[in-house]
């Protein structure tokens, strides 16, 4: 029992901050970069933005797009309609062509993935872009974007996503930047271990089809790495979008995303170290699995905290810090205070990790998505 709190609490321990601190020194001992090679005539660039139900904010985006400092001639927005062809569809296609979108595709609903697969296979562009239909870039954001593609050996880059609505319960924006400044990290040693929806480019002969309910997200990076291509984070990129305003809200959302990333980890390739250099497969490791398998060694740490309490002063800290940790979540939900707003946003969204896997488990996973409350 004493080795079951250790080591889980020695993973704990390591996946939530030393993983962060190890990064941090080994940067620290890094040359600095070389300069970066002539950038290349700008390509032709397919901007795909997949969407469902998004007539409230489709227009902005195609204007947003369209603004871009990117040349016009070699743009080509790109808005794939999921479920645009099913009775009752709402006016986004529409919307899309009026505010100038090249491309208009109204599908049957297939979710986002198998959207984006099909709106990959009408565009024309020398690089794929993503984005969001809520995400607002930053004029100069395609062109950072881009501009990893230099490097020959790069298949896939994400930028930063700034949020703009802070002011409500959710803690999220504190976890966001941490995470933006470990995927920084991770891309200055190797490659990013994941990366994000609201905006990220591919090359096409990087581009996979994966299965349907596995989103780019979580699914292109460690691909990408298995097949011999880097996955960068190009912090210039910046786009930014608005977040769930409650921690409630937030805590569905994380469960959602668990149900589409949990059969990423366990059944799309994650777990095999196969094609992983030993630096990267740590990554993977510290900041995947072990972050994902947090709830069940938290849970150890608890059983067996309980189990040693007689024990020593050790465990009865252990158990006490816990059961204050809960208790402080317990009150955040009434009293809004930030120490106690930070540890429910802890507890919540650490157990949506199990409610997503309890959902795929239990009912599979839709490939469909809504958009979460408060977002558009």
């Amino acid at each position: 029992m004493r080795a079951l709190f250790w080591i889980a609490t020695g993973l704990l321990a390591w996946a939530q901050a030393g993983y962060g601190l190890a990064l941090a020194a080994l940067r620290r001992g890094l040359e600095p970069p070389p300069a970066p090679p002539p950038a290349p005539e700008r390509p032709r660039v397919s901007l795909i933005v997949a969407a469902y139900r998004e007539e409230a904010v489709i227009e902005a985006k195609v204007r947003n797009a369209l603004a871009l400092d990117w040349p016009r001639e070699r743009l080509e927005v790109v808005v794939a309609v999921d479920g645009g062809a099913e009775p009752g569809a709402d006016a986004t296609a529409a919307r899309a062509r009026a505010a100038g979108a090249d491309v208009v595709l109204e599908l049957p609903r297939s979710g986002k993935v198998r959207t984006q697969d099909a709106a990959v296979r009408a565009a024309s562009g020398e690089l794929l872009a993503f984005s969001d239909a809520n995400a607002r870039w930053e004029p100069a954001a395609l062109a950072a974007l881009a501009a990893a593609f230099a490097d020959p050996g790069v298949g896939y880059a994400c930028g930063q996503v700034r949020f703009v609505n802070e002011a409500g319960t959710n803690q999220e924006g504190l976890y966001w930047r941490y995470e933006m400044w470990l995927r920084e990290s991770e891309s200055s040693l190797h490659s990013v271990t994941a990366g994000n929806g609201a905006i990220y480019a591919v090359r096409p002969e990087a581009y996979i089809e994966v299965d349907a309910v596995m989103g780019h997200d979580l699914s292109f990076p460690f691909n990408m790495v298995k097949r011999g291509w880097r996955a960068m984070y190009a912090p210039e990129a910046r786009a930014t979008e608005k977040m769930v305003p409650t921690i409630e809200g937030e805590w569905r959302r994380k469960r959602r995303m668990m149900s589409h990333a949990w059969p990423i980890v366990l059944a799309g390739g994650m777990l095999d170290p196969r094609g992983y250099p030993p630096a990267y497969a740590l990554m993977i490791l510290s900041h995947r699995v072990l972050r994902y398998g947090a709830p069940l060694l938290h849970l150890v740490v608890l059983a067996s905290s309980l189990g040693l309490v007689r024990r020593g002063r050790v465990y009865r800290a252990a158990v006490a810090a816990q059961v204050a940790v809960l208790a402080a979540a317990a009150a955040g939900g009434r009293v809004h205070a930030r120490p106690l707003l930070l540890a429910r946003y802890y507890v919540l969204t650490t157990a949506s990790l199990a409610a997503g896997l309890f959902d795929h488990l239990r009912h599979g996973t839709p490939p469909g998505w809504e958009a979460p409350e408060g977002t558009r």
